[in-house]
């Protein structure tokens, strides 16, 4: 079934099952660029670089008569040595192949095991409850103009200023954006004189209506590495009309920042694809907000938006290269405004996009946002602000001083490198619980309930980020653990076992689960999870040295991950330092909240222009005490720091190791 394209290069017929999505695909291009181009979703967690194995889909062997194929595994390039690294003798033999790395030579039938199908995560970004002055950008003005008559023939807009600037006191600089004075003659006509005229910062007009208008609409977004949250506002009343999540559709071309700008750097049109998917992505959720309302896109007057500062460059379609490179250095630092129709994005033409500050590399836009939220430099207590994404982000300080860090921390925390990893999608591990005497396991998963009492329950898929904190944490707390990470080699039960050599738990048992396979925390998912919470604990740590402090008054864990991780887990790996259970608390999208009060407040844009330069950032990998500070962070909760208030949480035999 080979054919020619329009370029002379070779297609062949691929389908995917079980979705039965088919269609024909160049040769030379992989299995994941293939289900990209037909719409089946493989989780590629490392962007295709071959580092993560959750892309493992399975070649069919045979002539297919249904489809009218012949499908063979030597349709495909060679097996690679990378992906000996995921999959063992027998999958190969029964033709597992990697998704990123298997390259389309022929026609070919491809099965999709359940592991590997990406499910659409469960976003949970909705908006806090916050007291916000109003004082937005787009503002409303009812005006009455006279009519021109031969004695007074000035023109529309002049007219229009004039009248402005007297009744309304903005300034005689005052412009008009070019779609607004292309619909101006009409409008004033129209409305018999009488308009409604919609400035923003009050130096600019950027629409115009017939008669008295009470009603202006504007969208504050948080594009995470992962997720993408709306909120679209009322600009006159302030009132949170509707909320919208989606899945950042950038994470087909990787999970993480890196793998994102490797592709860049990797494809010429790279920064096109990830730029215009995230548009694209945009363009659709405010299609859906708007619509689900009544609404139109083009009612939208004034967006904000906040992210990383990757996920800034990609919106602005910068080259990121150099964000990859050290000293990791931002294209630019302070906020911008942009046409939203040079981005792309399909609302008001003359709406503006407010882009807040970056601070540093890997500390953007969104954590200037949890600034501006939590306003730490407004407190005499000392806070220690903790952003757990893809990528953490930490702020330690108060109204003296402030210093911020980041680390990379998302791979094990958001599921990759580990065993049984995934999305929190239905079907994900959320909670886990270990009998301290009889081991034995209860889960909460996402869209369902299932514990160890009930085996007829095949629910579980896999572990998502706060499961696996919980796993862990319970794995310490009930000794089957000790300090180092390292499996105790007294726990007697039938969870605890070694598999080819290499020690396990059993969280979930096969018949609980829709994979067919046992679920387990390994000892290599131990470590990735170390290797994490000890790149967090190291950063707050050498924060604190540089202040000059011992102890922290108050931790506030923010995003969307941070509401669903327990606070008190977090605390017994050790994923910060010691602090008052009482005084430890989540803040929900604090990034989303802080574009939301820009958008509603334009003093808020100022002062988080202000913040941001006057935040210290710490770069941890130029630290002489990380090394040391990370090994000692490594164990659980710590090497040396005590932690007082985890007595009677952890036993002390536990505890004291």
């Amino acid at each position: 079934m080979k054919k020619e394209c329009k370029n002379s290069k070779k297609t062949f017929h691929v389908i995917f099952q079980p979705s039965g999505k088919r269609g024909e695909v160049s040769e030379g291009k992989t299995i994941i660029d293939a289900s990209r181009e037909l719409g089946v979703d493989i989780e590629s967690i490392c962007g295709g670089s071959k580092s993560c194995g959750k892309c493992k889909v399975r070649v069919e062997k045979g002539f297919f008569s249904d489809n009218g194929i012949s499908s063979h595994p030597e349709h495909l390039s060679p097996f690679q040595d990378e992906e000996g690294k995921f999959i063992d003798a027998e999958e190969r033999a029964e033709g597992v192949r990697l998704g990123c790395a298997a390259q389309i030579r022929g026609d070919i039938l491809i099965f999709v095991p359940e592991q590997s199908r990406g499910e659409r995560q469960v976003v949970r970004k909705g908006a806090t409850d916050r007291s916000i002055i109003l004082k937005p950008a787009v503002t409303l003005h009812v005006v009455q103009l006279s009519a021109p008559t031969f004695h007074d023939p000035l023109g529309d807009f002049d007219r229009l200023k004039k009248t402005l600037v007297q009744n309304h006191h903005l300034p005689l600089s005052m412009e008009i954006d070019y779609p607004a004075l292309l619909k101006l003659p009409a409008v004033l006509r129209h409305g018999n004189w009488k308009v409604t005229v919609a400035t923003w910062m009050r130096r600019e007009i950027i629409d115009i209506k017939p008669g008295k208008v009470e009603d202006a609409y504007g969208l504050a977004v948080d594009v995470g590495t992962t997720t993408v949250a709306a909120y679209l506002c009322h600009l006159v009343s302030g009132k949170l009309i509707a909320t919208e999540t989606m899945m950042n559709p950038q994470v087909v071309y990787g999970e993480d920042v890196m793998s994102r700008i490797s592709y860049v750097m990797a494809h010429p049109d790279g920064l096109e694809k990830i730029h215009g998917s995230i548009i694209e992505g945009l363009n659709g959720l405010i299609q859906t907000m708007t619509g689900g309302i009544g609404l139109s896109p083009e009612d939208i007057l004034d967006l904000t938006m906040v992210g990383n500062t990757a996920m800034h460059h990609f919106l602005l379609k910068i080259n990121p290269e150099y964000l990859g490179l050290a000293p990791f250095p931002p294209a630019l630092h302070q906020s911008m405004d942009v046409k939203a129709r040079d981005l792309g994005l399909k609302v008001h033409p003359s709406a503006y996009v407010h882009f807040l500050p970056v601070e540093a590399g890997f500390v953007g836009a969104d954590n200037v946002g949890v600034l501006i939220a939590e306003r730490p430099h407004r407190q005499r207590k000392k806070v220690l602000i903790i952003d757990v994404g893809t990528n953490g982000e930490l702020v330690l300080g108060n109204n003296e001083k402030l210093i911020s860090t980041s680390c990379a921390t998302g791979p094990a925390l958001e599921g990759a490198h580990i065993t049984f990893g995934m999305r929190a999608a239905p079907g994900a591990i959320e909670r886990i619980r270990i009998d301290p005497e009889t081991f034995e396991v209860t889960l909460k998963i996402i869209g369902h309930d299932v514990g160890s009492t009930s085996p007829k329950n095949r629910a579980a898929k896999g572990i998502c980020g706060s499961g696996i904190i919980d796993g862990v944490a319970e794995l310490f707390r009930t000794g089957v653990i000790d300090a180092s990470g390292r499996f105790s080699k007294d726990i007697s039960s039938p969870r605890f076992r070694i598999n080819e050599g290499r020690p396990e738990f059993v969280i979930a048992w096969k018949q609980e689960t829709s994979i067919e396979k046992d679920i387990t925390i390994t000892q290599q998912d131990i470590r990735n999870v170390q290797l994490a919470k000890g790149a967090l604990y190291t950063g707050a740590k050498l924060m604190m040295r540089r202040l000059g402090i011992e102890k922290v008054d108050k931790v506030i864990l923010a995003g969307a991950f941070g509401s669903y991780i327990d606070p008190k887990e977090a605390m017994i790996i050790g994923m910060f330092p010691d602090c008052d259970p009482k005084q430890v608390y989540a803040v929900g999208n604090a990034a989303g909240d802080g574009a939301r009060m820009a958008l509603l407040n334009r003093d808020k844009r100022r002062e988080a222009d202000e913040i941001a330069r006057k935040v210290e950032y710490l770069e941890l990998t130029i630290e002489k005490e990380f090394q040391k500070e990370f090994l000692d962070a490594m164990y659980f909760p710590h090497k040396k720091d005590i932690f007082p208030h985890l007595r009677g949480i952890v036993k002390d035999q536990i505890l004291n190791q």
